[in-house]
């Protein structure tokens, strides 16, 4: 199993941001897909998942400001993070569950996104 995680970079604040996390070797639709990120010095923490079945899940600080999407036809997932805050930089990590479990038992490599004027 891979997931490859792409598209950090360096933003101001305000802009906007696409991250893609390409995923082989799992059967991509019975998975929820999700995005964690890690601040500098401070622990992993959820961001955002999907199933893809239209009810995604967000992190209080990034409601609003990002949205998860997949395609499922190309294993993909996406994380759009528009009205990028200082506090939002971090590297983020995709990961994958099966829909029977609440273990995340999949991650890709990460990709820093730093955010600053």
């Amino acid at each position: 199993v891979q997931l490859q995680a792409s598209g950090g970079g360096v933003v101001q604040p305000g802009d906007s941001l696409r991250l893609s996390c390409a995923v082989s070797g799992l059967t991509f639709r019975t998975h929820i897909m999700g995005w964690f990120r890690q601040p500098p010095g401070k622990e992993r923490e959820f961001v955002a998942d999907d199933l893809g079945r239209g009810m995604p899940g967000y992190s209080d600080t990034v409601k609003g400001r990002f949205t998860i999407s997949r395609d499922n036809a190309k294993n993909t997932v996406y994380l759009q993070m528009n009205g990028l805050l200082p506090e939002d930089t971090a590297v983020y990590y995709c990961a994958a569950r099966h829909i029977s479990t609440s273990n995340w038992g999949y991650w890709g490599q990460g990709t820093l996104v730093t955010v600053s004027s």
